[in-house]
């Protein structure tokens, strides 16, 4: 999570309307749906069940960096609490919705952010530099993400899994479980 803010730092207002490998999303839609979900975890967290507006997408205002970073960290606080690795999280955008165990809830976050992060540095053509053991470990939670023709359905989380070339770094794998190519290069380049 706090490498994801330190990789957002880097974003400058002028570059929201950018490109990113997450489907079409330019970087604006992107960083919207990121502070989202942290929103939206964060509430969960707390013991929301119901209110489907802590997942809206803000509006991305004058200092979209700071804005991510505060997203962040109510989500890092959140999870933290007392407890709360002993509830349930609803998750209305995982399998039509449901109550699912904090702990593969905080590990579906996890991945996304290790994922957004990448993101988020491509579009910007900067390295991620996320460290190896967090590397492996999001693999590990990408490799139970369900494939097949869910994959090609209209709002899709992750696309279809991506080919990889030979000797293929632990990026790489993750990257293309989820149905990203780790030589994406910006439409704009």
């Amino acid at each position: 999570m706090l490498r994801s803010v330190r990789i957002v730092d880097g974003l400058k207002p002028d570059q929201l309307d950018a490109p990113t490998p997450c489907g079409n999303w330019t970087l604006r839609e992107l960083l919207a749906h990121m502070i989202a979900q942290h929103n939206g975890f964060a509430a969960v967290a707390g013991g929301e069940i119901e209110d489907l507006s802590v997942w809206t997408n803000p509006p991305i205002g004058a200092d979209p960096a700071a804005e991510y970073a505060a997203a962040a960290e109510r989500v890092i606080a959140a999870f933290a609490a007392e407890g709360v690795l002993d509830s349930r999280f609803w998750l209305p955008e995982i399998r039509d919705g449901g109550l699912f165990p904090a702990t593969m809830g905080i590990s579906f976050h996890f991945v996304d952010y290790v994922v957004h992060g990448w993101d988020v540095a491509a579009a910007l053509g900067m390295p991620s530099d996320f460290d190896e053991d967090l590397l492996l470990g999001a693999l590990e939670v990408a490799k139970v993400v369900p494939t097949g023709a869910a994959r090609l359905a209209p709002g899709a989380a992750f696309g279809p899994e991506v080919s990889l070339s030979d000797n293929p770094s632990t990026l790489d794998r993750l990257l293309g479980q989820l149905g990203r190519a780790a030589d994406w290069q910006s439409r704009s380049a």
